[in-house]
C-alpha cells in the first residue's frame, strides 16, 4: 500500500492518507465520517479500522494519530472531501437530464425520492409524470 498525496482531504483524513494511502482515508470517511471515532494505540485484528483497511495500515494510522505515545484517542472524523457531494449531485442531475425515473435515480445514488423531486424542481424540470402522486 503506497500512500498518496492527500492535499484534497481535510484534516485528520489527510494524516491518515499520509500513512495509509488516500483509498484507506476515503474508506474510513465513508464508513464513519461525521461521527466520533475511537482509535486505540495498537488496534487488534478485530478492530473496525483493521477490518476496513488491514491490520498494518490500521496500526500505522493509530501510531500517527496517537503520536506513538500509547494513549487511545477519540476524535471527530470529517465526512470526507467536499467534492464527493458535488460529484453525486452531478450524477443526479445527469440522470434527471436523461429522464431516468425517480426510483432508478434513488437506487443508483442513495438519494431519497423527495430529494430528487426537490432537485428536479430546482433545475426547472417538470415533475416525472410516470410517478404516482399521492395526496
Amino acid at each position: 500500500m503506497t500512500p498518496k498525496a492527500a492535499s484534497s482531504l481535510p484534516g485528520v483524513l489527510a494524516e491518515i492518507a499520509d500513512v495509509a494511502g488516500e483509498d484507506a482515508a476515503l474508506a474510513i470517511a465513508s464508513a464513519r465520517g461525521g461521527t466520533q471515532i475511537y482509535v486505540p494505540p495498537v488496534p487488534d485484528a478485530d478492530h473496525w479500522i483493521s477490518k476496513l483497511v488491514g491490520v498494518e495500515a490500521a496500526r500505522a494510522i493509530a501510531d500517527r494519530l496517537t503520536c506513538g505515545i500509547g494513549i487511545a484517542l477519540r476524535l471527530d472524523l470529517p465526512l470526507g472531501p467536499a467534492g464527493h457531494a458535488a460529484r453525486q449531485r452531478a450524477q443526479v442531475d445527469a440522470m434527471i437530464a436523461e429522464n431516468r425515473s425517480e426510483r432508478d435515480i434513488a437506487l443508483a445514488t442513495g438519494y431519497t425520492i423527495r430529494t430528487i423531486r426537490r432537485r428536479r424542481a430546482k433545475l426547472g424540470k417538470p415533475e416525472d409524470d410516470r410517478q404516482l402522486t399521492f395526496l
